[in-house]
């Protein structure tokens, strides 16, 4: 069965955002820093003992995963091990994984020009990944420079939560396609491995959304199973009852903001992850390490869950910290999988950063919000 035709069809007004837990605070901190007051106002001590809570927070978050930081960063020296050939591989690849974002926000976005799609992207990305808690607060500015481009300011809202909340879905999904790998075993020897590996995940990752957001009973049956689990772990908790509902409702949601090309968005979404991970494995195979592709991917994923740890900006020393000893029990060595998380670093979250200028000088001008 397909999703209900009763769902609120986009053009006849903005669709409900999507109401799980990370939608709400995407789109509640985008309200937040996007509200503009009439006259300035000066922060309640309330507010102001809040920010330096969590400034402090960050600062001892920083200071505990600093020695990750410097053993990450210090094998900077061993750059010489990787080919230009392989670098350029890996800039292609995450130039590959932006563009395939540009497509889905601007498929969300229902009309918005590349422009304004690209440059708030490069803008919205580099803050977020230097503020404490930046996530949020790049989806603010995102936000602001298209309503600025003439952007509609609800449909925004709106598109941009259906797009974080999709992402976000499709990276925690993505740890079920190692199954397969990891029942068949075998290593990724040779580059041609390394694009099967990622054209499989491309393949298979499409198909699971295709299926999921098509089709009622698989995600029932999925949110029945997690309702099962959870209300075991947590039996001394007020047991969840219609989370499949619920889920069936969301999906419609999304559906209702992506419109009839939804599947452009899904393959634009798995595109955006593939290219990422085939970037991790791009930097270990250009060392010459060559671990089982499903146990990369496990650690890929788990490197992007802690990426959303909100004390520290794009969860730095977390993802070195994790991604490295995950690459670890993955079979790679200490030294290998050190300098392929700094080559992967490199590429996903430091490059990108300057591009955060190239996206203000690429704003097209327009109205205030």
């Amino acid at each position: 069965m397909t999703a209900s035709s009763s769902t609120p069809s986009p053009s006849t007004g903005p669709a409900a955002p999507p109401h799980d837990a990370f939608g709400d605070r995407v789109e509640h901190a985008i309200e937040a820093h996007t509200a503009a007051p009439t006259e300035a106002t000066p922060p309640t001590p309330r507010r102001l003992r809040r920010t330096i809570f969590w400034l402090a927070v960050t600062g001892v978050s920083i200071y505990l995963v600093f020695p990750s930081i410097v053993e990450v960063f210090g094998s900077w020296r061993q750059i010489t091990r990787f080919s230009l050939l392989s670098l350029l591989v890996m800039a292609g690849l995450q130039a590959a994984s932006l563009a395939c974002l540009w497509a889905l926000q601007w498929v969300a976005m229902h009309g918005v020009r590349w422009r304004a799609v690209i440059s708030s992207q490069l803008a919205g990305n580099a803050l977020a990944k230097i503020a404490p808690g930046g996530g949020a607060m790049g989806s603010a500015l995102q936000y602001k420079m298209l309503v600025r481009a003439g952007a509609p300011p609800a449909a925004t809202v709106t598109a941009l939560t259906a797009v974080n909340v999709l992402v976000f879905a499709m990276v925690l999904a993505m740890p079920v396609l190692a199954i397969p790998s990891l029942l068949r075993g075998g290593v990724n020897d040779t580059l041609e491995h390394t694009a099967f590996a990622g054209l499989g995940v491309f393949v298979a990752a499409s198909a699971l959304g295709a299926v999921l957001l098509s089709m009622d009973g698989p995600l029932a049956w999925v949110g029945r199973v997690v309702q099962r689990v959870r209300n075991r772990l947590r039996r001394g908790s007020e047991p969840l009852t219609r989370l499949p509902d619920r889920l069936l409702r969301e999906r419609d949601r999304l559906l209702a903001t992506l419109g009839p090309r939804w599947k452009r968005a899904l393959l634009a979404t798995v595109g955006r992850w593939t290219f990422d991970y085939l970037t991790l494995l791009a930097a270990l195979a250009a060392i010459g390490s060559h671990p089982r592709p499903g146990l990369v991917l496990l650690a890929f994923c788990g490197a992007q869950v802690l990426a959303q740890i909100p004390i520290t900006p794009g969860g730095l020393g977390f993802v070195e910290a994790g991604l490295s000893a995950m690459l670890a029990l993955a079979g790679v060595s200490a030294g290998d999988a050190v300098l392929a998380t700094f080559a992967y670093r490199l590429f996903s979250y430091w490059l990108p950063l300057p591009l955060g200028l190239v996206g203000f000088g690429l704003a097209p001008g327009g109205k205030e919000p």
